[in-house]
């Protein structure tokens, strides 16, 4: 590889980076830079994938052994189209997000939130049957009085989980909600409203 080939891979290597790490952030804004940013790189990973350069892909004007490929760069300008036409739908996007909201960061969905309590349900509840077998093969092999000290030990594990749950889902609830509206936030720490 010589120097310059080197510094274009290593210039689409910080571009692919930096433009997915912002495409994983929360802020719409950063989303838009990361798309640009990782479309750039596509585009110059094409370029270089192209092969060497050559006289302009014009027949008539040189030889065809002189010119370089027309498909890369066909290529590129479809994606300077694509990339161009996201962008416009991001900004559109983070625009109205900024009007509805005040700011333009991505929030959770109330159906996640609601799919993850599910699954979490559905969870405690498989432990739970799996413990209930468990105390019913130690209630066949050791006994009926070795049973009710499982089962009473199920119970409080139960109440336990199910306590934590219910403390689980409303701290989301409430940073939800300050996140919805600052005025209204409620100080989890302390318990009293923020002014």
């Amino acid at each position: 590889m010589t120097g310059p080939n080197v510094i274009l891979l290593a210039t689409v290597t910080v571009l692919v980076a930096t433009g997915v790490f912002l495409m994983l952030e929360r802020s719409l804004t950063r989303i838009i830079v990361g798309v640009i940013l990782l479309g750039n790189g596509v585009n110059l990973f094409i370029l270089a994938a192209g092969g060497p350069t050559g006289r302009p892909p014009l027949l008539g004007f040189s030889s065809v052994s002189a010119i370089s490929d027309p498909l890369p760069q066909i290529m590129i300008l479809t994606a300077i189209v694509i990339t161009l036409a996201l962008v416009a739908f991001l900004l559109a996007l983070a625009h109205r997000s900024r009007q509805l909201t005040g700011d333009d960061e991505v929030r959770d969905d109330e159906e996640d939130r609601r799919v993850i309590a599910r699954v979490e349900r559905e969870l405690a509840r498989d432990r739970l049957r799996e413990q209930a077998e468990r105390v019913r093969r130690i209630q066949a092999e050791e006994g009926r009085r070795a049973g009710w000290r499982a089962w009473r030990g199920l119970r409080s594990t139960a109440r336990g989980e199910r306590r934590d749950f219910r403390r689980r889902m409303r701290e989301e609830w409430e940073r939800q909600m300050a996140a919805d509206d600052p005025e209204r936030a409620m100080d989890t720490t302390m318990g009293e409203d923020v002014q």
